[in-house]
């Protein structure tokens, strides 16, 4: 007969641990709790919110993610050139803290100096002439030059309508065949040019309520129409609909989003979006002389924060290099613009074909921008039928009898 003889653990727990236990599960739901607590008690601006999340991260260089994805996958850092697969963190925490990049003093300065940051922007294409020192920018009109009802000179503006339909366009050899496929218009809908207003020579007046930057629309609907470009030109007055609404000016980008929409929504033929502006620069930096003849100086704006970002970069960017090839020194570059005090879309994220084009500054004439207006048009339409041309589906092959 045998005997089992059963053993039995004992385990011993001192109190003392339990309490420490107790102790910081309580501390740490109590710190929960009132971290919740104190975000959800936040005035509505302080919140912790998407847009604040992106705004942090828009200070990280590009070569921060491909080293975070580097370090599951080695291959990533491969394609970062070797002067730059070192990164700096203490940079980073910088940036990310403060807003300032050590290697960019403009940074620094945008913070400091009233208007700087006007200039934080990044040339990605210089023109002829082109620094940092006469970037395009817009400024916000005073409130009583917007209400003013101020004289312009219609007269001028008709005879610039009459000289350049006097310059000769051959027939279009191919037509969008009734399609309007450009869609143009204008969210600051009031820029004007001082040389058209009666007795305004301050760039702060130059806004008026008919003649302004629609007029140089038209144009450029006129002329790619010549060329057989099916365009739209918007009647819709922005700054209206905003003064109908008790909507401030730099609401400006979301009326006119709301202008496009509707435009898409209603033709789907639609392929390009052309916003026109006018530079708040003066005349030596928006003016060129292309064979003898004065003309008013383009600029392509590409908004940085917008998911059609490389898109519209690359037709912007195209389209000044045709404009350098017909009309030497008439393009003055294509410039990126995000952060602070911009929209950093333009409503660019609707198309891959968003184009923000300023034409001239406050002092061009008409006779200056319709000439522009022509030229873009011509760079336009060949751009445009080349684009055709590889997009047209192949022809099928030859069926073998």
């Amino acid at each position: 007969m045998k005997r089992f003889r059963s053993r039995q653990m004992v385990v011993t727990i001192q109190g003392t641990s339990i309490k420490k236990v107790v102790t910081l599960a309580v501390l740490g739901w109590m710190m929960m709790f009132t971290v919740v607590g104190v975000m959800t008690s936040l005035k509505p601006e302080y919140r912790i919110t998407s847009s604040s999340v992106n705004s942090v991260t828009n200070h990280f260089p590009e070569e921060t993610f491909i080293h975070l994805f580097s370090f599951e996958n080695h291959y990533f850092l491969q394609s970062l050139p070797k002067e730059r697969q070192n990164i700096s963190y203490s940079s980073i925490l910088l940036r990310m803290i403060t807003s300032i990049n050590p290697d960019d003093p403009r940074s620094l300065l945008g913070s400091e100096l009233p208007g700087f940051a006007l200039y934080d922007s990044k040339i990605v294409v210089a023109g002829e002439g082109t620094d940092y020192t006469n970037m395009p920018y817009e400024s916000a009109p005073p409130l009583e030059v917007m209400l003013a009802e101020r004289e312009a000179s219609i007269e001028n503006l008709e005879k610039a309508d009459q000289d350049q339909d006097k310059q000769p366009v051959p027939p279009p050899t191919k037509t969008t065949g009734g399609r309007k496929v450009v869609y143009i218009y204008s969210t600051h809908t009031y820029e004007s040019y001082l040389p058209a207003l009666k007795g305004a020579n301050d760039p702060d007046q130059a806004f008026h309520r008919t003649v302004n930057v629609t007029k140089v629309g038209q144009k450029l609907q006129e002329e790619l129409e010549k060329r057989g470009i099916g365009a739209v030109e918007s009647t819709v007055d922005v700054q209206q609909k905003l003064s109908e609404k008790g909507m401030d000016y730099a609401q400006s980008y979301d009326m006119s989003r709301q202008v496009v929409m509707q435009a898409m929504g209603q033709n789907r033929d639609l392929q390009y979006l052309i916003d026109i502006h006018r530079d708040a620069q003066r005349r030596k930096f928006t003016t060129a002389t292309i064979n003898g003849v004065s003309y008013a100086r383009v600029a392509f704006i590409v908004g940085g924060e917008n998911a059609n970002y490389e898109k519209n970069l690359q037709l912007a960017t195209q389209l000044h290099q045709l404009l350098q090839k017909k009309y030497p020194g008439l393009s003055r570059g294509v410039i990126e613009k995000k952060g602070r005090g911009t929209n950093g879309k333009f409503n660019q994220d609707l198309s891959n074909n968003a184009l923000l084009i300023e034409f001239g500054g406050v002092d061009n004439t008409f006779d200056e921008l319709f000439r522009s207006a022509a030229a873009v048009a011509d760079v336009f339409s060949e751009h445009y039928w080349q684009a055709e041309k590889v997009q047209a589906p192949a022809s099928d092959p030859p069926q073998k009898q």
